[in-house]
């Protein structure tokens, strides 16, 4: 069957992987052809994958009742049975913990082959056999430790869980800082670790990387340009960013936009210097204009520095206005409906991406916003019935997306990581604790073809073309004065609304 797909719209190749090795060997499973087999069971031999399925399948035998591995063929009546009913002969058993599965390493599970790696890498000769002890634990607990031993057979991994145990490195996050430049990614994945399971206090990895960034982008300035930039970067943005920073309140979005008129900033007083050779004391107006006029939009950014200039009696001359875009980009509503038909029935992307690229064409929520939502957002009561807080209230969820979004919260991904199942986030991320990042969903959403701006200013153009602005914002999360804003641009003939509650 041949998915139709938006026209002028290039699905994302959905084959991932390795191609499976041919050869003259037929799996009695899948009838797949292989070059070889991992085992020979009742009903004939099977095929690599096939193993690694039936090793991996547990609940109840429907032949003995009894809750274990089910190997067995899916085609018998009832699902696949235990080995002994499935007449195979195989012992599943893990000689050190009894769980049933695939073997790793001479007779044992995973997890116990893990659990012995780490014992010799950080219980030789530990610094505080406490908290070495803890930190194997908690890497034993992956729900699926093989990811951990991959992890963990990198050199630098190596290297810096060693300096750890030892003690050569503090278990703190300035200790993990100290690895940034020889094993970044490393730390940042143990730290996350750390975190979510209590070893170290909760800190901010945006801001945390932020204040790095902020010392990488002032190293190479000359003096005149650095000293404002610091003084701006780090008393204006890095001290608002701190007091603002909690679990529940991820720094992403505002350090972000901190970068850009940090970035912009150092542009300006840096072309300031070097062509007039004057400093942010002694700027003119017209070398602002002058600025403004010759480049980008990107260049308004620096807008917040001349107020923090001005407040702080560094410059008290320069004066910049608000900037307004001239246009708000959006796409037809045929192609909106098209691409929401592609997401909740088609095949072009994985699920996640399918319901995370709805709910922005669906509700018109901002990714960053998609990203971070909880599963406690997502209600199903006793009739089945779905409902989505992405405001002040939960607004129902319509078939055939509520379908999707139920599959989707029962079979979320990257949760066999360290984080464990126990995570809050609607869309987990790959480090513990963190949910997924929005520029990975705006890729793929992109590579799909779908203009994120555009699509999201329709979906919303098309509630309020329904609603009044204020219920508006309160069912999908918009301050009441974007919402106006955006009623006005479109035209809706809501100007005069009066809500009831400004009386109240």
């Amino acid at each position: 069957m041949t998915t139709e797909h938006p026209e002028g719209l290039t699905p994302r190749n959905t084959v991932r992987g390795r191609p499976r090795t041919t050869g003259a060997i037929q799996c009695a499973r899948c009838g797949r052809n292989t070059g070889k087999t991992r085992a020979s069971w009742p009903e004939g031999r099977i095929c690599g994958p096939c193993f690694t399925v039936a090793t991996r399948t547990h609940g109840t035998c429907p032949g003995c009742g009894e809750n274990r591995l089910l190997p067995g063929p899916r085609a018998e009546e009832g699902g696949p049975r235990c080995a002994p009913c499935a007449g195979i002969l195989h012992n599943f058993r893990c000689s050190r913990c009894s769980h049933e599965g695939e073997f790793y390493r001479r007779g044992t599970c995973a997890r116990c082959a893990l659990r012995d790696d780490l014992t010799a890498l950080l219980l030789t000769s530990p610094d505080d056999p406490t908290t070495a002890n803890r930190l194997v634990d908690v890497l034993c607990q992956a729900d699926r430790p093989e990811s951990i031993i991959t992890w963990k057979r990198s050199g630098k991994v190596q290297g810096l869980l060693t300096a750890v145990a030892s003690g050569q490195t503090p278990l703190t996050h300035d200790g993990l800082d100290s690895h940034r430049e020889t094993a970044g990614r490393a730390a940042d994945h143990l730290r996350a670790l750390l975190v979510h399971h209590g070893l170290l206090p909760y800190q901010d990895p945006y801001l945390n990387r932020f204040e790095a960034w902020i010392d990488d982008k002032l190293r190479p300035l000359p003096s005149e340009v650095a000293k404002p930039v610091e003084h701006f970067a780090k008393w204006h943005h890095l001290r608002r960013i701190r007091a603002m920073a909690t679990p529940a309140k991820s720094a992403q979005g505002p350090v972000h936009a901190a970068k850009q008129e940090i970035t912009e900033t150092i542009k300006f007083l840096d072309w300031l210097w070097q062509t007039h050779h004057r400093t942010a004391a002694t700027c003119s107006q017209q070398d602002v204009d002058s600025w403004l006029t010759t480049g980008p939009t990107t260049r308004k950014a620096i807008r917040t520095f001349f107020i923090f200039a001005k407040k702080t009696g560094t410059n008290m001359r320069v004066e910049i206005g608000h900037y307004s875009a001239k246009g708000r980009p959006a796409i037809p509503q045929e192609q909106r409906f098209a691409w929401l038909k592609e997401l909740l029935t088609g095949t072009s992307e994985s699920l996640p991406y399918r319901v995370a690229g709805t709910l922005l064409l669906l509700y018109a929520q901002p990714l960053v916003r998609v990203a971070a939502l909880r599963t406690d957002a997502i209600n199903i009561n006793d009739t089945g019935a779905i409902t989505i807080a992405l405001g002040t209230h939960a607004v129902p969820v319509p078939q055939p997306f509520a379908e999707l979004l139920r599959q989707h919260v029962r079979n979320r991904p990257n949760l066999r990581t360290a984080s464990g199942a126990d995570s809050p986030w609607l869309f987990p991320g790959t480090r513990a604790g963190h949910h997924l990042h929005p520029n990975t969903i705006m890729l793929r959403l992109r590579a799909l073809g779908i203009e994120l701006l555009g699509a999201r200013n329709t979906a919303l153009n098309d509630h309020l073309a329904l609603t009044p602005p204020p219920l508006v914002a309160d069912a999908l999360g918009y301050s009441y004065q974007v919402a106006f804003l955006h009623a006005d641009a479109a035209g809706e003939p809501w100007s005069r609304y009066v809500d009831r509650r400004t009386f109240n």
